[in-house]
């Protein structure tokens, strides 16, 4: 086809390639256009302009990084789903105690001990829904901690020789070209020393990442568990009995007790420990009460002698937690239900429905007119257009929005979110996840692989199905990293790379050690904004060694500033994909990268080229 370049032969393909690569950046700072969007179009402009073939253009389809970023969704998917996620996000709050500070400085000391054995990208993966569930629970914008996630995730590439492939790129090259190569840990006391200075950082500037408040995209509409409970009067009515040795409801059914019935009273949940942790379910009528159980009961009769009913029954009344609620939400959950007309429920009491035989839910509350039937509502006959509170098991309760011709699901509470539809796979999950990192940490098969393991076990032990997988990959994050790779072979393709370092080689002549080490970071940490890490050290990692042997140096400090300037990511969202996977969930535009990033950058720069050399001396 006739291109621009046959037509005007004095414009060369490396003064269009910079223009299209300024155009790109100009349109992800000002943030009108999706950042996928530009990605796309810059793929398209590529191929108009004959600088690119086909096949350059779709190259990053065939990447296997893409790949791995995906599956490695898939495996973040099977961690949530088999509530996992949910177990790491509350070991973090419950050592945190609920502090933000302590809640940041946790979850970077954890993602950067986890990164520096395994991929970095996989690991914030991982650690992107535990995010949001502590940003759920905490009631924080997933910008505070979206920012600390991404940059812990990097500093990990600065940990040990393994963690990142730049890492590994420059001592193959080293191998190559002088015979010395960096072993396991030479990389930790500098990775240690920006790890702390990177969550002292984030503690300083979080302020600047958004408000300490809830998540700006949240459904303010969407009503908690709590605030249900508070609504329909709840909480003053529900206690806790422990059953007692001796009591008489001890291998009995709750249909033989009938409690409802003599008593008015809902059993809303059974505690019961089990393998030293307390387990929550929810009660049938089948369900068998054993001894020293924790019975959460729903009082209906305001005249209830509470003491009486105890004395007689050996039960002991139990303190009502402030987190009772939230441990019961992982498994029992609420729903707000409407009547449609015509329903054969109309005219009925719940007792006449027999509502929780016939679809596993108790009824808890009935509001007519706005206002709460607060005494014996199970005798009251429903009325078109009542609310009705129920609880129960999260399976039966979703069942609802089949029941068409009798309900309308109004609303669901935000707790929905934590349900886990495989908690019991969560054994087999983490099982999956250890034969993944193990085969990333030994280098058994390429990183791709060992995903591709991980998804398969995960699929075969039922953690995730088919529908979660596809639905969990982030196709935006996809399709800008393959989007933005042209830009790579385009550099390289034109001879803008080389001649870049060549200027970088005749500039550092002359210059102190110290200043071309300084001059060797700056060159990785701009050729990084637009390539890979990992082309980045391909592409440096010869030159910075050659740079020391014509100085007469050693190449060792010269060959760990490429590899942790190739790490040091920090400036935009597409400078890896570590970034850009936090782009979506934290809700950043470019220029947030660039505000928090190039300082943070400088601040790395100065670290690793005055406490490199003291290390590994010239």
């Amino acid at each position: 086809m006739q291109t621009i370049f046959t037509n005007a032969l004095w414009i060369s393909p490396l003064f269009w390639t910079l223009i299209l690569l300024a155009v790109a950046v100009l349109l992800f700072v000002r943030n009108k256009v999706r950042m996928d969007a530009v990605a796309l179009l810059v793929m398209l402009a590529f191929y108009l302009s004959g600088i690119l073939t086909i096949n350059e253009i779709f190259a990053g389809f065939s990447d296997p990084n893409i790949i791995l970023i995906a599956l490695l969704f898939i495996v973040g998917e099977g961690l949530v789903r088999t509530g996992v996620a949910y177990q790491v996000s509350e070991g973090i709050l419950k050592l945190s105690g609920n502090s933000e500070t302590k809640v940041l400085i946790l979850l970077m000391l954890a993602v950067a001990g986890l990164g520096a054995f395994m991929s970095s990208t996989g690991v914030v993966a991982i650690f992107i829904p535990v995010v949001l569930m502590i940003c759920r629970q905490m009631n924080l914008s997933p910008k505070r901690l979206m920012m600390p996630l991404s940059v812990a995730g990097l500093i990990s590439g600065m940990m040990t020789l393994i963690a990142t492939a730049p890492n590994l790129v420059v001592n193959a090259e080293l191998i190559k070209d002088t015979g010395t190569r960096l072993r396991f840990f030479d990389f930790t006391p500098i990775g240690l020393v920006i790890l702390s200075l990177g969550i002292g950082y984030m503690l300083l500037i979080r302020r600047w990442l958004g408000a300490n408040g809830a998540a700006e995209n949240q459904d303010n509409n969407q009503r908690s568990m709590a605030e249900l409970i508070d609504e329909y009067g709840l909480r003053d009515r529900t206690k806790r009995f422990v059953v007692r040795t001796g009591s008489p409801f001890i291998g009995k059914n709750l249909n033989e007790l009938h409690l409802r019935s003599s008593y008015g009273l809902n059993v809303l949940a059974i505690e019961r420990w089990k393998h030293f942790r307390p387990v929550y379910t929810m009660p049938l009528g089948t369900s068998e009460i054993h001894e020293k159980d924790i019975l959460m009961i729903d009082i209906g009769q305001q005249a209830f002698d509470l003491s009486e009913f105890c004395q007689s029954h050996n039960l002991e009344p139990a303190e009502i937690k402030s987190q009772s609620f939230n441990e019961h939400a992982k498994s029992i959950g609420m729903a707000e239900l409407t009547l449609v007309p015509g329903s054969g429920i109309i005219g009925k009491t719940t007792q006449e429905v027999e509502f929780r035989s016939r679809y596993g839910l108790n009824v808890v509350g009935i509001k007519r007119d706005g206002e709460l039937i607060s005494d014996s509502f199970s005798g009251t006959p429903y009325k078109l257009g009542d609310l009705i509170l129920v609880v129960g098991d999260w399976k039966f309760i979703q069942q609802m929005r089949s029941r068409t011709k009798d309900f309308v699901v109004l609303s669901y509470p935000k707790e929905m979110e934590r349900v886990v539809p495989a908690r019991s796979q969560a054994p087999q999950a983490l099982f999956s996840v250890f034969i993944m990192v193990l085969l990333m940490v030994s280098n058994a098969v390429p990183n791709v692989i060992a995903a591709l393991i991980g998804c398969l076990l995960l699929g075969y032990f039922r953690c995730v199905d088919a529908k979660s997988a596809y639905d969990s990959i982030h196709w935006p994050s996809l399709i800008l990293i393959i989007g933005m790779m042209p830009f790579a072979i385009a550099l390289q393709k034109t001879g803008g790379i080389q001649l870049a370092v060549q200027a970088m080689l005749q500039l550092v002549g002359d210059w102190g050690l110290y200043l071309v080490l300084m001059m060797l970071f700056i060159f990785c940490a701009v050729v990084g904004l637009f390539i890979s890490n990992t082309a980045t050290a391909i592409l440096v990692a010869p030159i910075a060694i050659s740079l020391a042997q014509q100085l007469q140096v050693s190449p060792i400090p010269f060959a760990m500033v490429v590899a942790i300037a190739a790490s040091a990511a920090f400036m935009t969202p597409v400078s890896s994909p570590v970034n850009t996977m936090v782009v979506g969930p934290g809700g950043y535009k470019f220029s947030d990268f660039l505000k928090i990033g190039v300082p943070f950058t400088l601040i790395v720069m100065l670290v690793s080229v005055f406490l490199i050399p003291q290390l590994f001396p010239f």
